[in-house]
C-alpha cells in the first residue's frame, strides 16, 4: 500500500495490527502516523515504533486512510475535537477502519459522511499473524477498497466476512475469547499444581496440551465433542473431570460469558 495511514488511538490492539504490517514491508514507518492522549507515551511509541506519533488529532485525520482504535466510549469526544479544529483539518478521502467495539456502520457513515466506512474485528493473535478478524462493510465501499482492507487484514491472520447484525456476536467470540482461553489455562495449570506439578510445569504443560488439542481438530476437521468422546473412555479418568465440570455448570457458564460480551458490546456503542 502506498497511501497514508491515520491511526487514532495507537494501544494493544492498534500495535497488534499496525506492527506486523510495519514488518512485512506493508507500510512503511514514514506513511503511519498515529494520535495518543498522553504526550509521554507518545514520545516512547515514537521511538520504539520509528513512526510518527504524538497528541495532535489534525494529521491523522489528512492521512490517506484512519484506523479508529481509541476506546468507544472516546469516539464523541474525538468528534467534537475535530469539529473544534481551527481551520478545519483537510481529511483524506480513503477508507475509514473501525475496531470500536459496539459502534455501528450507520453510526461510523454519520460520523464520517464522506468517506467509505469499514468495521474490523481482529483478536490478539493479529500480532504473530494468527488472527481472526471479522469484517463489515458500507454499501459505499468500492470493490478496491473492499480488497484493500480484506488483504491488509488477511496478512494478520483469518479473516470472516460478516454482517452488521453478527459483529457483536464474532466479538464476543473471537475477540473476546483469548481471554477466556487464558482463563481455562490458567486454571487448567493451577489444577496441576494442586495435584502436585511444580507451577512452571503446570503452565507448560497447559499450553502444549491446548495447542496440541486444537492442532488436531483442525488437521482432522473434528467436531469439539468428537474430540471429547475420543478421550473419555467408559468409566475412565477423563469422563469422571467431565463430569464434574457439568457439575460446575462449566459449559454454561461459558455461552453466558460470551453472551455478556455481546451485551457489553452493544452497550458501549450507544
Amino acid at each position: 500500500m502506498n497511501d497514508r495511514l491515520g491511526v487514532l488511538g495507537y494501544g494493544q490492539m492498534a500495535q497488534s495490527m499496525v506492527r506486523p504490517w510495519l514488518e512485512d514491508g506493508r507500510l512503511q514507518p514514514e506513511q503511519v502516523v498515529a494520535c495518543v492522549r498522553d504526550r509521554d507515551r507518545a514520545a516512547a511509541l515514537r521511538q520504539r515504533d520509528r513512526m510518527a506519533v504524538g497528541v495532535d488529532l489534525r494529521p491523522v485525520l489528512m492521512a490517506d486512510h484512519l484506523l479508529l482504535a481509541c476506546k468507544p466510549q472516546q469516539l464523541q469526544t474525538v468528534l467534537e475535537a475535530r469539529a473544534a479544529l481551527d481551520p478545519p483539518a483537510q481529511e483524506g478521502q480513503g477508507l475509514v477502519m473501525s475496531i470500536l467495539a459496539g459502534v455501528s456502520l450507520e453510526r461510523l457513515q454519520t460520523a464520517f459522511p464522506q468517506r467509505p466506512c469499514v468495521r474490523a474485528m481482529p483478536n490478539i493473535a493479529c500480532r504473530i499473524g494468527a488472527g481472526l478478524t471479522g469484517l463489515a462493510m458500507a454499501a459505499n465501499v468500492s470493490p478496491e477498497q473492499r480488497q484493500l482492507a480484506t488483504a491488509l487484514f488477511t496478512a494478520l491472520g483469518q479473516v470472516e466476512q460478516v454482517s452488521e447484525a453478527q459483529m457483536d456476536a464474532f466479538l464476543a467470540l473471537a475477540a473476546s475469547g483469548p481471554a477466556l482461553v487464558a482463563v481455562i489455562m490458567e486454571a487448567l495449570a493451577d489444577g496441576g499444581v494442586a495435584a502436585g506439578l511444580p507451577r512452571a510445569q503446570a503452565n507448560s504443560m497447559a499450553q502444549v496440551m491446548v495447542a496440541g488439542s486444537v492442532a488436531l481438530l483442525r488437521k482432522e476437521q473434528l467436531a469439539p465433542s468428537a474430540l471429547k468422546d475420543a478421550v473419555c473412555s467408559p468409566g475412565g479418568t477423563s469422563i469422571a473431570a467431565v463430569a464434574e465440570l457439568e457439575r460446575g455448570g462449566f459449559r454454561a457458564a461459558l455461552m453466558d460469558a460470551i453472551l455478556a460480551a455481546q451485551r457489553r458490546s452493544r452497550e458501549l456503542g450507544r
